[in-house]
């Protein structure tokens, strides 16, 4: 890249740069990673500058990599989606499947982890358990547990990682931490 393709780049990122903001927006980012977006749509713009047709819209170009990383970002968010609900199905079919013995499927330590989760769960306060039903049985998203419970999405986020913390804790004190494999 010349000294003058990196001056009209950086003109075009300026003329550009509100315009792309808007179209992230639009295409139903939260608005807290439009920012991390679009600075990532220039990026891949300035790495493939090479590829741009000078005859085409240089905005409609940045458009186009700003909704092919949107679009990666949903299949990826997608695939994380997949795995929660496939293992806590696992976890859950497991544990209905139980009757008074040992579920053949699981092993002495998954069955005693099931047990001591059950057990810390059933110690917490009410406002706790919404939380966590909200999110990990109804699988709502940090925004819409927060319109439900009158907070913010931040605030539901710290409440979710600080119930993790004290689940977690609660069942090492119950069985000891995780065997290392």
């Amino acid at each position: 890249m010349t000294p003058t393709d990196r001056e009209q780049f950086i003109e075009q990122v300026r003329e550009h740069h509100a315009g792309l903001r808007g179209f992230v927006r639009s295409l139903g980012v939260d608005p807290m990673w439009v920012d991390d977006v679009a600075q990532e749509a220039f990026i891949v713009a300035y790495n493939r500058i090479d590829e741009f047709d000078r005859d085409r819209d240089f905005g409609a170009w940045l458009r186009g990599i700003a909704r092919n990383l949107v679009i990666n970002e949903r299949r990826k968010d997608a695939r994380r989606k997949r795995i929660l609900s496939d293992n806590l199905t696992d976890v859950l079919l497991a544990s209905s499947s139980a009757s008074d013995g040992e579920p053949e499927e699981m092993g002495d330590y998954a069955l005693a982890r099931l047990n001591a989760l059950k057990e810390c769960v059933k110690g917490l306060p009410e406002k706790s358990l919404r939380l966590l039903k909200s999110r990990y049985e109804e699988d709502q998203s940090a925004q819409d547990i927060a319109e439900e419970l009158s907070m913010n999405p931040p605030a539901v986020r710290k409440a979710l990682e600080r119930l993790r913390t004290t689940l977690r804790e609660c069942m090492e004190q119950r069985i000891g931490p995780a065997p290392a494999y």
